[in-house]
């Protein structure tokens, strides 16, 4: 039997509880709940508090081996001859094509094998291999694999090009399944390239912590490219990923503070058949570059998102960025996605038993979707941002450029819509049109104007004053905008080429929206 729980510590946000116009609901905080197998027990302190430091909080520390832990002077040379391998230290044992570690210490690999490289050392072992120019491929299995020890560092040696191959197909109970593969934490630095060629299985699998540090590292895996179980880390290097499975995941689902992906730095360009990044719990970012074009979605957490900083690109994907509780303070944001754009989603499916994901019928199910920086671009053939529950913006710079088909629309939120300051452009079709909450304290207007690809649309005061313009990047029937630069209870003029499209009351939602929780067309005016 399977809990999840997840505990954050309380975050207070000057936010009052505001309501979509045509409805009157509360959002409620969802109470823990034990489902049938697999049970998914969700406890929250403060839905608001699910950004960067709090989620990071909420989990174990990665264990991580750094390089000032060792010494490159400490190495003793393993020479690879093809078919075997020489080498005069101590702990080392070779065995036809088979190279075993059977000690703590720095060794440094050279040459190539058609063969494999084995680390079975003590429980308490640290064991940190330099590879200087080696390729390994070993037919009847992983090219390297960690069986015992406590930490392995892996270093690429400054200028050094490195390949490690495994073989074509496992058995379906293979315990040892990657071509770098690693029953204990498991860390990647230096400043040589590694390639890596996961052809039966995953490209680079730890079943503890996987954390990559630096290197040049391409991965191309039937399966997953890069597997932490408890947890994948990555602070830097370059990193090329074409997946079959997911490009980067993370997959605990046994223990709460584990199961996450943390982006803290490096440039990461990822292909995936399935998800870009699949955590179990929460997937964090706080630095670095991300660019992902994945069959699936492009981020996806079961429990919390959080994008804190770095730069965030979905160039294609089913859903671009999806969990219960997602949390945008800072970084570029870009997203391309056929469904929806931003996904708040899960928790009624895994409070069924369903394990995340879906979406939430017309009910407030508690999840949240809060954005406080940053700037987010969205293009989303389904909703552009979507929330099952509640939806705050603060602050930032969202651009929705949303569906064009009735059965979506550029914001869709089934609870609370507060916002409170940023810049927000949302626009889309015009069937299920949504505005902000009619206690918004940041001003707002709604117009149902109509355009096609490639229009020049301008936001007009009652002065003749442009607010705002922009180029439509396609068919639209709706248009929601809300900046500092409007004024409360004024008269604007949406243009279309020009032309007056829409005159509309600031804080007046249009005719045939869309409300939210228990809402219907139609709208309200804000008081």
């Amino acid at each position: 039997m399977r809990t999840r729980r997840l505990i954050l510590p309380a975050i207070p946000l000057s936010i009052g509880a505001l309501v979509l116009a045509g409805c009157a609901a509360t959002a409620a905080t969802p109470a823990a709940t034990t489902a049938s197998e697999p049970t998914n027990e969700v406890t929250i302190a403060d839905t608001t508090g699910t950004n960067a430091e709090a989620v990071l909080a909420a989990n174990e520390d990665a264990t991580v081996v750094r390089d000032d832990e060792w010494s490159a002077a400490d190495a003793v040379d393993i020479t690879l001859t093809g078919d075997s391998a020489t080498t005069t230290a101590d702990g080392v044992e070779v065995s036809a094509s088979t190279v075993t570690i059977t000690a703590a210490g720095v060794y440094r690999l050279s040459g190539s094998l058609a063969g494999a490289v084995t680390v079975s050392a003590p429980e308490d072992a640290q064991v940190v291999l330099i590879l200087d120019g080696v390729d390994i491929e070993n037919p009847d299995g992983a090219a390297i694999s960690v069986l015992t020890a406590d930490d392995v560092a892996v270093s690429l040696a400054d200028g050094s090009d490195n390949t490690l191959a495994d073989a074509s197909a496992y058995a379906e109970d293979a315990d040892v399944n990657a071509a770098l593969f690693s029953e204990a934490d498991l860390t990647i630095s230096g400043t040589g390239s590694l390639t890596v060629n996961g052809n039966g299985n995953d490209g680079i699998t730890s079943e503890d912590d996987l954390a990559i540090l630096s290197g040049d590292i391409t991965v191309t895996a039937a399966d997953d490219a890069l597997r932490g179980k408890d947890s994948l880390t990555i602070e830097g290097g370059t990193l090329t990923l074409q997946a079959g499975g997911d490009a980067l995941k993370s997959d605990n689902d046994e223990e709460d503070t584990r199961g996450y992906v943390v982006i803290a730095g490096g440039e990461i360009t990822a292909s995936a058949a399935d998800d870009g990044i699949d955590a179990t719990t929460d997937v964090v970012i706080t630095g670095g570059s991300l660019s992902v074009s994945a069959e699936g979605d492009g981020v996806h957490a079961d429990v919390a998102a959080a994008i804190a900083a770095g730069t965030v690109v979905v160039e294609q994907s089913n859903e671009a960025l999806e969990a219960a509780y997602i949390s945008i303070e800072g970084g570029d944001v870009a997203l391309t996605a056929s469904d929806d754009g931003i996904n708040a989603a899960g928790l009624a499916a895994a409070t069924d038993g369903g394990g995340g994901g879906g979406g939430g019928g017309m009910g407030d199910t508690g999840e949240t979707l809060d954005i406080s920086g940053g700037t987010v671009s969205v293009d989303s053939g389904g909703d552009g941002l979507d929330s099952n529950g509640s939806m705050t913006i603060t602050g930032g710079t969202v651009t929705v450029s949303g569906p064009t088909n009735d059965g979506n629309g550029a914001l869709d939120v089934n609870g609370t819509f507060a916002v409170t300051g940023g810049t927000v452009l949302a626009v889309g079709s015009s069937g299920m049109a949504v505005s902000p909450g009619d206690g918004s304290t940041q001003a707002w207007i709604s117009a149902l104007a109509s355009g096609s690809a490639g229009d020049t649309v301008e936001i007009v005061d009652a002065s003749g004053a442009v607010v705002a313009s922009f180029t439509a990047e396609k068919e639209f029937g709706s248009v929601v905008f809300t900046s500092a630069d409007l004024v409360d209870g004024a008269t604007y003029t949406v243009n279309v080429n020009g032309s007056a499209a829409a005159t509309v009351t600031e804080g007046t939602a249009t005719a045939g929206g869309m409300g939210g929780m228990g809402g219907g067309p139609g709208g309200g005016q804000r008081p």
